[in-house]
């Protein structure tokens, strides 16, 4: 098969090349997927680039991306023949594993390759994995949030963009930052508030009549710890799946204690069984209802990989990079 691979941590073009491996065979438990469409997260070019503390080569040799779309084209011993010719979205495919779905094929646990229904294309499913299930975790992680008030920091950005259309298909009010009308209008939020030249803070609480918001979905917990707390109402929670502005932020430990905050940190690739699934079927049920509309950007097919990077690495897209495979 083809695979797009790295050796050594470094600059997209030049450790990412195109090779040819044996095609792999599912193990049991596993299923074998011929990838249609390959995901990339700015976790995958990071990871690539050696960017993580303390970064180390785990394995000889790297397939990247943790996500992707395809059609399962066998199983392992335990799984269920019905599952082949299956339509599939992938997670953690280069989660604590060496070859992700930068490939034409990918063999891995069967409860990692999701069903994916005939409304979404193999492009759109391979934004899943990461955006979708951090934005629905975000949001559900402690149950509804029907009749709430959510404020999604950055909703133009992958994760905010799904977290937008999820909270108001979850029955909540949404508010969201952003830097330019082009990026509100590709958000969808109907409420939206410029970040560069307004007061967020002030913004907000114009917007509720002073009330403030329930839950916050977070994008830089560092950069807008102040905003937040006098923002949420006590009791409220913030999610936060990133904090890129200060990784080690100080704390304002007595402000957040005294207004009864729960601050949840989340990685969705630590998602636990139990909610990966309920989050699964949620996705799956909108998606045949076709009620989410997805960001793809094409990044070509996989000898465009090294470019495709460097468009996550600019920051200058929105949406998700897919590779056609």
């Amino acid at each position: 098969m083809r695979a797009v691979s790295y050796r050594s941590f470094g600059a997209a073009s030049d450790v990412l090349e195109l090779v040819d491996l044996p095609t792999p065979d599912p193990a049991p438990g596993e299923v074998l997927v011929r990838v249609h469409a390959s995901g990339i997260n700015p976790s995958d070019v990071k990871l690539r680039g050696g960017a993580r503390p303390g970064a180390v080569m785990q394995y000889p040799v790297v397939i990247p991306h943790s996500d992707g779309a395809g059609v399962i084209e066998a199983v392992g011993e335990g799984v269920d023949p019905a599952r082949v010719g299956q339509r599939v979205w992938i997670w953690n495919g280069q989660w604590q594993r060496a070859f992700g779905t930068a490939a034409e094929y990918i063999a891995l646990p069967s409860d990692q390759a999701v069903y994916l229904p005939d409304t979404t294309s193999f492009a759109e499913g391979a934004c899943f994995g990461i955006p979708a299930m951090t934005a629905w975790y975000a949001l559900f992680a402690d149950g509804p949030i029907t009749d709430q008030t959510v404020l999604v920091t950055g909703g133009a950005g992958t994760v905010g963009r799904y977290a937008c259309q999820m909270a108001a298909l979850g029955g909540a009010r949404v508010i969201t930052t952003v830097s330019s009308e082009e990026k509100a209008a590709h958000s969808g939020a109907s409420d939206w508030i410029n970040y560069r030249t307004q007061d967020v803070t002030d913004a907000v609480m114009d917007l509720t009549d002073g009330a403030g918001v329930d839950r916050i979905v977070e994008v830089d917990f560092a950069a807008n710890q102040a905003a937040s707390l006098s923002l949420i109402r006590p009791g409220g929670t913030i999610a936060s799946y990133a904090s890129a502005s200060q990784m080690k932020p100080e704390l304002d430990f007595y402000g957040f204690m005294f207004k009864n905050i729960h601050l949840h940190m989340l990685i969705v690739y630590q998602l636990d069984a139990a909610a990966r699934r309920r989050g699964e079927a949620q996705l799956g049920q909108w998606l045949e209802q076709g009620a989410l509309s997805h960001a793809v950007v094409p990044g070509g097919a996989l000898q465009d990989a090294a470019s495709a990077h460097q468009m996550v690495e600019a920051g200058q897209k929105l949406g998700t990079v897919v590779l056609e495979v």
